[in-house]
């Protein structure tokens, strides 16, 4: 079983091989699809005339500041605009692929952040409401066997359910990897825009979790949620984790055979 996570900054830019390279990876296996969508987010937010706000806390990870307006937005672009898209993609190319969001059968449920605290411009630490964030409390993946049992796809937009049942915002990557862990996943794919984890311009082919663990207060935006998560699939279970990159030949498989990207197992 593989779990496959698109950023959204690759998700209309994948090779043209993508879509088969994955109608043929889901002949032998099950397949979960969890993905992105920031960007579009911001756009359409920014069309509607609502400001976006990122903060970045201590640990240096960068994320969206999320009130009750922007919650509803991006429930709405991601669940609806970028979910059914990446299912039209797909369907396009013979896959029964099935769109859902984390609300759904209570999929991904997440405490809501009360509290922020975050780096302010000055470099100094500051305490700010949490708004519609959640942290990820565990992911009911029923519903994701049935469907794969059926032999469907399913691609889930990263929205959880919060305590008082409430939407909430939390990250795709990290949403990935408790999905990964949940299913107990062989492995968990991340397709970036990027070769994979890179120092001094480098390719970093291969990781074990500890060194993956030391590497992240060095790592910049983006790439820091994603090799954090990729630590957090591994502590659940997941046998490997690979970062690698969408736009090259069919970037599926070659992230499986090991041909491209980095790994990192335990």
């Amino acid at each position: 079983m593989i779990t496959i996570k698109f950023g959204g900054s690759v998700i209309n830019d994948l090779h043209p091989s993508a879509l088969n390279d994955i109608k043929n990876l889901a002949i032998n296996e099950k397949l979960v699809i969890v993905h992105g969508g920031g960007n579009e987010v911001t756009s359409v937010a920014t069309k509607l005339g609502k400001e976006q706000k990122f903060i970045v806390s201590p640990g240096g990870i960068r994320s969206r500041l999320t009130d009750k307006e922007t919650v509803e937005i991006y429930t709405m672009v991601m669940s609806g605009k970028v979910n059914k898209q990446i299912v039209q993609w797909l369907v396009q190319g013979g896959l029964k692929a099935v769109g859902i969001s984390g609300i759904d059968s209570g999929l991904i449920r997440a405490t809501r952040k009360s509290k922020l605290t975050v780096i302010n411009d000055k470099g100094r630490k500051m305490i700010i409401d949490g708004g519609y964030t959640g942290k990820i409390k565990s992911v009911q993946s029923d519903l994701l066997k049935v469907l794969m049992g059926e032999g469907y796809l399913p691609v889930v937009s990263p929205i959880a359910l919060g305590e008082d049942y409430e939407y909430l915002n939390v990250d795709g990557d990290r949403a990935a990897a408790y999905v990964a862990g949940s299913l107990r996943a062989d492995k968990i794919l991340f397709i970036t825009d990027v070769g994979g984890l890179m120092e001094d311009d480098i390719v970093l082919r291969n990781l074990n979790l500890n060194e993956a663990k030391l590497m992240l207060p060095k790592i910049g935006f983006g790439m820091e949620k994603k090799v954090l998560a990729c630590t957090e699939a591994l502590m659940m279970g997941t046998k490997e984790a690979i970062i690698s990159s969408g736009r090259i030949s069919n970037p599926i498989s070659n992230a499986i055979a090991h041909n491209e990207g980095t790994l990192i197992s335990n």
